[in-house]
């Protein structure tokens, strides 16, 4: 039987004990130097040179993320909230919901990038590729603004909006942009696209800056009147020689153009002197985390680089951590010693000044990352969740996977392990993380493995309180009350066979007893829900949960018979247990966000937006987006 493992950890303070289970000795062979992996500066342009040209045969790292716009499949509109799996409760008394949602965040206060921002009566909304400015009474246009590139996604403070999308280069210079950014197509990684907009007038929205780096974007966030964007960048000089004697080789440049004011001014990425290696080689990508004071805009008022990839953004109140799987050479012979173990390197940046940022320390974790659930900073250290598998060449049939929860101290300049546990899902991968407080709740799925509650009360003696066996798997959770979790995945056979959506309640409150108290599946489904948080809706006054829904089988869920593409809402109560209430369609597009605002329900395609019924997502209003202009 396939099953879901929910691992509590109580993380106040954590020992260095193992688990039970832990990795075998002889896989451990490669032990965690701490003091070996603190970032080193350049200090020159030279140097900088120098370290490429001498490591560019040694290989580039690891893949980059490779941003694509999303395909969707254009479906026929069905009448919306006319069917339901299950009767639903009473709704509770609209007094108790006059508010506004906004983004879905994994920490409150630290703002993240998404296709839809709200401010007092005004709705920005990307649509087809554009920009929308909407009154939700209504809902009404108040105007529509073309961007450039495609993949948009925006941060707003007051009257300013940052719009980062990506921009394809293929073939020769971007639109607007410049020869000189340009590069063979053959390996073109496109440009980051970031782009002040003054939205003062929703009516009369303008671009006041664009900003472009050659490279993509891995995430941001805004704390405050401070955005700082990731962006990865491999090097020109990896593939064009000739420019690997030149800074511009090895260092992405950045353009500012002022909106109809000549001609783009260039700077570099970063300046050499704020860019770091590690001590250890990590490939010859650079990764560029820019400092953007939204108050007074464009350009970046800081920027530092690693020569290293990134692929996991996390921040804090007062910190920013970027993580990568560290890189592994291939064996030199068939006969060469094969690695033994896989490691994640993860750098922090002070980010209590507004107006910088300023790397502080590095660590290790043994094995990889999920995403940014995977890390947490609580009362000054960093907790992680990891799962550690063999590296693939070995074909050692007798080493398993198994996951760890890791907690990493700032001392002298590294990150510093504390305490772990470890041995969890052994044979499985972690699926879910969340940390709250000071607990963590790790699902892990592939086989056969119980529901692990791991008590790290006491740092020096990690004890496991019990056990729960499930079928299936959350992908994401979410605290929905004091001790209970609703996670939202797939249901599965006994043998692991995924069977559609599922949405699960549990009761959290006994780390000795875990209990998954209710569940509402859905056949034949799936949900964007389910790995991207940002498309999930969680609206407490309603105990009401909105995810975007598509059902592609042919059983009694569909509507007439007919493919289902939309949003379903679903009333998840400790008592009344989880009942689906109603579901929205928008005309050809699926849906791919919901939100609140001033207690009412918003749902968001490419083709419009849709006012819905808290009660019963039953339609309430109807904006098109107006269609692109026509090329000229």
């Amino acid at each position: 039987m396939r099953r879901i493992v929910l691992a509590v950890a109580v993380l106040a303070a954590l020992g260095a004990v193992p688990a039970a289970g832990g990795v075998d000795a002889s896989h451990a062979q490669k032990r965690l130097k701490q003091g070996k992996v603190r970032l080193k500066s350049f200090g020159s342009c030279a140097a900088l040179v120098r370290y490429g040209r001498a490591n560019v045969r040694r290989g580039p790292g690891a893949l980059p993320p490779t941003p694509s716009p999303p395909v969707f499949m254009p479906l026929r509109r069905v009448n919306p909230g006319a069917e339901t799996l299950m009767d639903a409760p009473g709704a509770a008394p609209p007094a108790a919901e006059d508010g506004t949602s906004g983004t879905n965040v994994q920490e409150a206060g630290v703002d993240e990038p998404d296709v839809v921002k709200t401010a007092g009566s005004r709705i920005f909304a990307i649509g087809g590729g554009r920009l929308h400015a909407v009154h939700p009474d209504g809902p009404r246009l108040l105007g529509s603004l073309d961007l450039e590139g495609y993949g948009h996604e925006l941060l707003l403070r007051g009257d300013r909006l940052l719009a980062i999308s990506h921009d394809a280069m293929a073939g020769g210079p971007p639109s607007g942009g410049d020869t000189r950014l340009a590069e063979p197509f053959v390996v073109d990684q496109g440009v980051t696209v970031l782009t002040e907009i003054d939205v003062s007038k929703p009516a009369e929205m303008r671009v006041v800056r664009t900003e472009r780096i050659r490279g993509t974007h891995v995430s941001s966030r805004l704390t405050g009147r401070t955005a700082r964007v990731v962006v990865w960048t491999r090097p020109r000089a990896v593939f064009e020689p000739v420019l690997r004697p030149a800074v511009r080789g090895w260092l992405p440049r950045r353009a500012l153009r002022r909106r109809g004011v000549g001609k783009p001014s260039f700077r570099r990425a970063a300046p050499c002197r704020r860019v770091f290696r590690p001590a250890q080689f990590s490939g010859t990508d650079v990764l560029t985390v820019l400092t953007i004071d939204l108050a007074k805009g464009l350009p970046a008022v800081d920027s530092d680089a690693i020569m290293s990839g990134g692929q996991v953004v996390y921040a804090s109140h007062r910190s920013l951590y970027v993580a990568t799987q560290d890189w592994t050479p291939m064996p030199p012979t068939p006969m060469a010693e094969l690695p033994g173990r896989s490691f994640t390197t993860v750098h922090r940046f002070d980010t209590s000044d507004p107006d910088s940022t300023t790397y502080r320390a590095s660590g290790k974790l043994p094995g990889f990352l999920l995403n940014q659930f995977s890390l947490s900073e609580h009362d000054g250290v960093l907790r992680a969740a990891t799962t550690e598998e063999p590296v693939w060449w070995t074909g050692d049939a007798d080493v398993q996977s198994q996951s760890h929860v890791t907690v990493l101290d700032q001392r002298d300049g590294a990150l510093r392990q504390i305490g772990q546990v470890g041995g969890l899902g052994q044979g499985e991968r972690i699926f879910a993380v969340r940390f709250i407080g000071p607990a963590g709740y790790v699902v892990t799925f592939r086989q056969v493995d119980p529901l692990y509650v791991v008590d790290l009360e006491r740092p020096a003696q990690p004890v496991v309180r019990g056990e729960l066996k499930i079928r299936g798997y959350s992908a994401y959770l979410h605290p929905v009350g004091p001790g209970l979790l609703l996670g939202v995945g797939q249901d599965a056979t006994d043998a692991g066979a995924q069977l559609g959506t599922q949405l699960s309640l549990f009761d959290v409150s006994d780390p000795g007893n875990p209990r998954r108290l209710h569940q509402a599946a859905v056949a034949g489904a799936s949900s964007q829900a389910e790995f991207d948080h940002h498309a999930f809706l969680w609206w407490a006054p309603r105990d009401l949960a909105v995810v975007p829904l598509n059902v592609f089988d042919g059983g009694p869920t569909l509507q007439g018979g007919q493919f289902f593409q939309g949003a379903a809402g679903f009333r998840a109560q400790r008592a009344a247990g989880i009942a689906e209430v109603g579901r929205a369609s928008h005309e050809n597009s699926p849906i791919q966000r919901s939100f609140v605002l001033g207690g009412r329900l918003f749902t968001l395609s490419d083709a419009g937006i849709e006012a819905n019924s808290l009660d019963n997502l039953a339609e309430q209003g109807w904006l098109a987006f107006p269609a692109p202009a026509p090329a000229p």
